[in-house]
C-alpha cells in the first residue's frame, strides 16, 4: 500500500505481520533486511579520470589540435625542422585538459549529506525489548520510539501519541511543527505536510513522545525519493557550455571546410602533397583559439573571487555566468524571503482597536502578553556572553521574545504566581490550560488556544462582531490567530476533570502571528524586476500564508495567481509550460512538483535559478540551471546540491551576485568576440593568399605564437574588466541566445575584413614590393612584415574589445594589467624580428626601415574602422536603451504584457 496515512492502525499492523508490544524478532528483522536492504540510500557512481580525461578528449576543437600536433609532428620527422611546433600544441592541449578537468570533479556530497541527516541510533522494540540500535539496521515493521529530541529513523504509521509534534520543515518548508494524531484516518491526495498520522525520516520531534510502525526505509522514505531525484536527474548542460560548444563546432566547421577546400585547390594547381598537409595544420592551428578556454575559466575565476566579497559563495565555477544570464528565480518562502521565526505582529485586546508590536505598550497590552508568557512552557536561558537562548516551539518562543523585547521577563512575573495543574495542548483540543495559584489568594486559570475552541462566555451581540472583526482582519493578513482565555477561581476544581476547569472563561485577548518577510527581500524583488528578472515562490506552506508573504513584497501582483500543489498535479507538462507565466506562488508544493515548475520555466527558454535552505528543496535545487542555498539556515543536502551559497542568508545578495555575473558574461562574450576575429583572419589570410599563389603568409609556429603571446596573455586580463553599469537596467539574455547576437557577428565580419586585409596588404608590398633603401623582397621579408601586422593587430584588437565606447572614454587606470600586458607583447614581437639570431627560431628574419613603417602604419587601422563602427553604434543603443527602461518602468517586462 502506498498511502500508509489512509490506513488504520491494525490494518498497518496486520500488513507488516508486526506486534505493537513486541515488536519483530531478531530472526524476523534479518528476513525483511535480506528483502528490503538496509535503511540507507544508494550512492552515486563517481566519474573515473579516465572516462573525465576521454569525454574531454571527444571535444572537437581538442580533436583538430590533436590532428594538428600529429602532421606537425610528421613534418618535423620528414623535414628535420625540429620539434618545438608539435611540443607547443601538445602542451596546450594538456593544460586545457587539466583545467576543465579540475573545474568539474567538485565532489558531490548531496547524498552524503542526506546520510548524515539520519540518527546514528534509535530506539527500537525487538524481541519485546526497546533496544538502541543504529538506523541502518531498520526494517519495515520495525517498531520505533519517538521522543522529544529524537530524530525520526524512517517513514512510519502512528500507533501512539501523545502530545506529539514534528518540526518537518526541512521536508514541507512550514516553519510551523506539525501536530501528530495516531487516531485520525485521511482518504485522498493529501500532502505531506497535512500527513498527521504519519513521521518522516530525518525530521525532528520537538515536542512530546510517540511510538510508530516502520512503512519504508531507505529508498523508498520519503527522504529515499529525494536522494532518489539527486542521483537520476542529469542537469542540462549550462546556457555558457552550450554557447562555448557552439563557438568551437562553428570555427571547427570552418577550419574543416577552408582546410579541403584549400587541399582541393592546391592539388589541383599541382601543389605536392605533404605541401598542402602543411598548409591544413596551418588551417588547424589558426582556427582553433587555443587560449579560449584559459581566458575564460580565469574570467569565471574572478567573478568567484568578486562573489565571495558579496558573501555569495560559488561552489560551481560554471554557475557565475549562468547566474548572470537568470531571467527567473524561484525562490522558497521559509528561511528564503522570510526570517524563518515566528514573531508577534498585531495584538487586540476586547474594547481596543488592534495594535502593532511597535507602537508604544500601556498597562493593559503588557497585562494581554505578561498572560500569554504565562500560559507558555517556553524557557528563557542567558548566557555568559549575555545573549538570551529562548527554548520552546516557535510559537511560545514569539511571545517570549516580545516579552522581553518590552522589558519585561517571566521570571519577574511567576513570583506571584505558583504553577499548580497544567492540561497539555492536543491537535484534538487546539488548545492548552495553566493553572496558577495566585499569592494574593485563590487561582488563576489560563487557556490559550484558537479562538473557536476556547469555551469562553457568550457575547453580546457588538462584542461578538468585534471579535469577528479582528479575527477576519487577522486572517486576511494571514496571521496565525491565537486567544488567550481567563478565570479566577477560589478554589481549584479537579484536575481529573478538564471540562470543569476549562469553562466560563473571559476573552483576555487575541495575537496574531506570523514568519515575517525579510525587510531587504521587497528591495531585492523590485531591483530584479528592474533587470528584468522574475521573481516567484514556490513552497511548501499554505496558499494564504504564501500569497500574503508575496503580495507583501511585490513577487504577487494584480493579474497573477497561486497555484497549490493539488492543482498542479491536476495539470499536464504541456498545460503548465503553457501557463507558466501565469503563476507567481505555488503553495504546498512537493519536491516532486517544485522539479516540475523550474523545469516547465526552462522550457520556456528561461534560465532558472532557484533558491532554498531545507532537504525539501535539493531537488529543484539540483534540476535549476543555478541552486542557491543559504549559509547560515539551510541544511547540509542543500548546501551540497546547491552551485551557490549565501554566506548571509541574504536574498539581497542573489541580485549582486546576478550583477557579477552579468559582468563576467560580459567579459566572456568579450573574449568571443576578441579571438573570433584574430583566428578567423588568420583563416581569411590563409585562403586568400593561397588561392592568390601568394604561398604560405605565416608559418604554423608563427601562428601559434601570435595565438599565445598576441592573443592570449594579453587577453587573459579581459577578466578584470568592469563593464558597462547599466549592466543591471537591460533584459537577461535568453538561454538560445548566442554569443554573437546584438549585432556582435556583423563587428566581428566587419574587424575580420579590416585585420585580414592590412595583413595581406603588408605580406603583399613585402614579398612582391621593391622599396626604395631597403633589401629585396622575398617570402621571407613578407612573412615576417605578416607575422608583426598579425601580432601589433591582435594586441591593439584588444582596446577595441574592451567597450563599446569609445577607447578614449576608457582611461588605462581602469584596468592597469591590460597595458602592461600589451606594451610588453608588442615589445616582445618587435624583438623576435629585430633580433635575427633570435627570430631564426621561428623562421623570422630581418626586414628594413620602411617595412617597419608599412607595419606600424597598417596596423592602426583595424582601430580606426572600429571607432568609426562604435560611432555609428551607440546612437542607436542610446535609443534602445531609453525605450527598454521606459518599458520597464511602466512594468511590460519582455515575457507578458500582463505583467
Amino acid at each position: 500500500m502506498e498511502n500508509w496515512y489512509e490506513a488504520s492502525v491494525s490494518k498497518t499492523l496486520e500488513h507488516f505481520n508486526a506486534n505493537e508490544n513486541t515488536g519483530l524478532s531478531e530472526i524476523e528483522a534479518v528476513n525483511r533486511q535480506t528483502k528490503y536492504g538496509r535503511n540507507e540510500f544508494d550512492k552515486q557512481e563517481k566519474t573515473s579520470l579516465i572516462k573525465d580525461i576521454l569525454h574531454h578528449l571527444k571535444d572537437i576543437s581538442t580533436i583538430i589540435l590533436l590532428l594538428a600536433a600529429l602532421l606537425s609532428l610528421c613534418m618535423a620527422i620528414k623535414d628535420g625542422h625540429g620539434f618545438i611546433e608539435p611540443v607547443v600544441i601538445v602542451s596546450i592541449v594538456i593544460l586545457n585538459l587539466v583545467l576543465a578537468i579540475t573545474q568539474e570533479r567538485s565532489a558531490e556530497k548531496a547524498l552524503e549529506a542526506l546520510t548524515s541527516l539520519n540518527s546514528p541510533d534509535c530506539l527500537v522494540l525487538r524481541d519485546g525489548v526497546q533496544k538502541e540500535m543504529s538506523t541502518e539496521e531498520l526494517v519495515p515493521g520495525d517498531m520505533i520510539l519517538l521522543q522529544l529530541g529524537s530524530i525520526v529513523p524512517a517513514d512510519a504509521r502512528l500507533i501512539i501519541s501523545t502530545n506529539l509534534q514534528v518540526d518537518e520543515s526541512a521536508l514541507t518548508g512550514e516553519s510551523e511543527p506539525s501536530e501528530k494524531n495516531a487516531d485520525l484516518l485521511l482518504q485522498g491526495g493529501v500532502p505531506l505536510g497535512d500527513q498527521l498520522n504519519m513521521v518522516f525520516s530525518g525530521c525532528h520531534v520537538t515536542s512530546g513522545h510517540g511510538v510508530a510502525v516502520v512503512t519504508g526505509t531507505g529508498m523508498h522514505s520519503e527522504m529515499g525519493k529525494i536522494a532518489g531525484y539527486l542521483n537520476n536527474s542529469q542537469k542540462i548542460k549550462t546556457p555558457l557550455q552550450r554557447r562555448l560548444e557552439k563557438v568551437a563546432k562553428s570555427i571547427s566547421m570552418i577550419a574543416i571546410i577552408a582546410a579541403l577546400f584549400l587541399l582541393l585547390i592546391g592539388l589541383l594547381q599541382g601543389e605536392s602533397f605533404w605541401t598542402m598537409i602543411t598548409l591544413a595544420a596551418t588551417l588547424a592551428v589558426a582556427a582553433v583559439p587555443e587560449t579560449l578556454n584559459l581566458i575564460v575559466t580565469l574570467s569565471l575565476s574572478q567573478g568567484v573571487k568578486n562573489m565571495v566579497n558579496k558573501n555569495a559563495l560559488i561552489r560551481k565555477i560554471s554557475a557565475v555566468e549562468t547566474l548572470g544570464n537568470t531571467s527567473v528565480i524561484c525562490s522558497d518562502k521559509t528561511g528564503t524571503l522570510t526570517q524563518n521565526r515566528m514573531s508577534i505582529e498585531k495584538l487586540w485586546i476586547p474594547g481596543e482597536d488592534p495594535f502593532g508590536v511597535n507602537e508604544e505598550f500601556g498597562e493593559r497590552e503588557k497585562e494581554l502578553i505578561t498572560r500569554f508568557a504565562l500560559a507558555s512552557n517556553a524557557t528563557v536561558q542567558m548566557e555568559e556572553d549575555g545573549t538570551m537562548t529562548i527554548m520552546g516551539n516557535p510559537t511560545e518562543k514569539a511571545i517570549m521574545r516580545l516579552l522581553h523585547d518590552k522589558g519585561l521577563s517571566k521570571k519577574s512575573i511567576t513570583e506571584q504566581y505558583r504553577l499548580v495543574g497544567e492540561i497539555p495542548f492536543s491537535s484534538e483540543r487546539k488548545m492548552m490550560t495553566i493553572v496558577l495559584e495566585d499569592v494574593a489568594g485563590g487561582y488563576l486559570i489560563l487557556t490559550k488556544g484558537a479562538l473557536d475552541r476556547l469555551p469562553l462566555n457568550a457575547f453580546d451581540e457588538g462584542m461578538e462582531k468585534a471579535v469577528s472583526h479582528v479575527h477576519e482582519l487577522f486572517a486576511g493578513e494571514a496571521l496565525r490567530v491565537l486567544a488567550l482565555g481567563f478565570r479566577h477561581v477560589d478554589e481549584l476544581p479537579s484536575m481529573d476533570k478538564p471540562e470543569e476547569i476549562e469553562r466560563d472563561l473571559h476573552l483576555c485577548g487575541l495575537i496574531g502571528l506570523i514568519d515575517p518577510a525579510r525587510p531587504e527581500a521587497a528591495v531585492a524583488v523590485e531591483r530584479a524586476k528592474m533587470a528584468g528578472i522574475r521573481t516567484v515562490m514556490i513552497t511548501g506552506d499554505h496558499a494564504v500564508t504564501a500569497s500574503a508573504i508575496a503580495r507583501n513584497i511585490g513577487i504577487l501582483g494584480e493579474n497573477e495567481k497561486v497555484l497549490t500543489g493539488q492543482q498542479l498535479k491536476d495539470i499536464s507538462d504541456e498545460e503548465l509550460c503553457r501557463d507558466i507565466h501565469h503563476y507567481s506562488v505555488y503553495a504546498r508544493v512537493s519536491p516532486e512538483d517544485k522539479i516540475r515548475i523550474v523545469e516547465a520555466w526552462q522550457e520556456n527558454g528561461e534560465v532558472v535559478s532557484m533558491t532554498g535552505d531545507g532537504v525539501n528543496d535539493t531537488p529543484a535545487l539540483k534540476a535549476a540551471d543555478v541552486g542557491i542555498s543559504m549559509g547560515r539556515t539551510g541544511t547540509e543536502v542543500a548546501k551540497s546540491a546547491s552551485d551557490m551559497v549565501l554566506t548571509d542568508d541574504n536574498f539581497a545578495t542573489i541580485i549582486d551576485a546576478v550583477s557579477e555575473g552579468r559582468n563576467v558574461y560580459s567579459n566572456i562574450r568579450k573574449t568571443i568576440y576578441f579571438l573570433l576575429v584574430c583566428n578567423i583572419s588568420e583563416i581569411v589570410i590563409m585562403l586568400v593568399a593561397q588561392l592568390k599563389g601568394w604561398g604560405i603568409p605565416v608559418t604554423p609556429i608563427m601562428l601559434l605564437l601570435v595565438n599565445v603571446l598576441g592573443d592570449g596573455i594579453p587577453g587573459l586580463y579581459l577578466s578584470r574588466e568592469r563593464s558597462d553599469p547599466r549592466l543591471m537596467d537591460r533584459e537577461p539574455i535568453r538561454r538560445n541566445e548566442g554569443f554573437l547576437s546584438g549585432g556582435l557577428l556583423s563587428v566581428i565580419i566587419q574587424q575580420t575584413i579590416a585585420c585580414s586585409a592590412v595583413v595581406l596588404v603588408g605580406y603583399y608590398i613585402a614579398t612582391f614590393w621593391v622599396l626604395p633603401g631597403n633589401m629585396g623582397p622575398s617570402q621571407a621579408v613578407g612573412q615576417s612584415v605578416a607575422f608583426l601586422i598579425l601580432g601589433w593587430t591582435s594586441i591593439l584588437h584588444l582596446y577595441t574589445v574592451r567597450s563599446r565606447q569609445s577607447i578614449f572614454k576608457r582611461t588605462l587606470r581602469d584596468n592597469p594589467p591590460v597595458v602592461y600586458s600589451t606594451v610588453a607583447m608588442i615589445a616582445i614581437f618587435s624583438f623576435l624580428v629585430a633580433v635575427p639570431s633570435v627570430g631564426k627560431i621561428f623562421n623570422l628574419t630581418a626586414i628594413g626601415g620602411y617595412h617597419w613603417l608599412v607595419a606600424a602604419g597598417l596596423s592602426l587601422i583595424p582601430t580606426i574602422v572600429a571607432e568609426i563602427g562604435k560611432l555609428i553604434d551607440n546612437q542607436t543603443n542610446i535609443r534602445e536603451y531609453r525605450e527598454y527602461k521606459h518599458r520597464v518602468i511602466r512594468h511590460k517586462i519582455r515575457r507578458d504584457d500582463s505583467f
